[in-house]
């Protein structure tokens, strides 16, 4: 009986990747998943809790794929993660797609916080690949940014594809610290984060650590 409703919401998915949730009926659902309407009722309650079952699961899928890393540097770790990221938006790009349109910044309610809740958990695991425990507010504000062009990037390459994804997690990456060294001119305590992110490179790539 799960297994029905886990291909209710497969099909949901699909569909709000592709159109607004208002162009989408519960008989669009049904066709796509080979079900009845009844069947889909039967599980939801309406479109609206189907659609919030659809984010929840595309939610939850990206939180267990973004499990924090424990090994390597700080940089490596953020690597990782950002490579993690791109396999979901590879694999379940439906479910990416469909969080994203989900939660414009307009947007409140059970919608609203369930994409709320996943940006705050990226921004939580970042904050860890880089060991830092609370980021002072020039940090927060420059790591959200880098999300939100994280965010864009993904549903550009899904829309074009003209990048090689690895090339791509690459610049995004070369971009966080490019944006870190930035307001590292502006808080004494990135300005810190960034010449240790530098010194740990060094030393694993295998050079001699630069002066403090």
């Amino acid at each position: 009986m799960d297994e029905r409703r886990d291909e209710l919401i497969a099909a949901a998915l699909q569909l709000f990747s592709s159109r607004s949730p208002d162009e989408i009926s519960i008989d669009d659902v049904a066709a796509t998943a080979g079900a009845s309407r009844a069947l889909v009722y039967h599980y939801f309650g309406g479109k609206q809790e189907l659609y919030i079952a659809a984010l929840g699961s595309a939610a939850r899928q990206l939180s267990e794929l973004l499990e924090p890393p424990t090994e390597g540097s700080p940089l490596d770790r953020l690597r990782l993660s950002l490579e993690r990221y791109f396999d979901f938006v590879e694999r379940h790009a439906a479910g990416f797609t469909a969080l994203l349109r989900g939660g414009p910044a307009n947007r409140s309610g059970e919608i609203g916080e369930i994409v709320d809740g996943i940006r705050k958990l990226l921004l939580r695991r970042i904050l860890h690949a880089l060991d830092i425990e609370s980021a002072p507010p020039i940090l927060r504000i420059t790591l959200r940014s880098w999300l939100a062009s994280v965010e864009t990037a993904g549903l550009d390459w899904l829309e074009n594809r003209d990048i090689d994804r690895a090339q791509l997690e690459h610049v995004l990456v070369d971009q966080c610290v490019v944006m870190l060294d930035v307001a590292g001119h502006h808080e004494p305590a990135v300005a810190a984060l960034f010449q240790r992110l530098a010194r740990e490179e060094e030393i694993a790539g295998g050079a001699e650590p630069a002066p403090a």
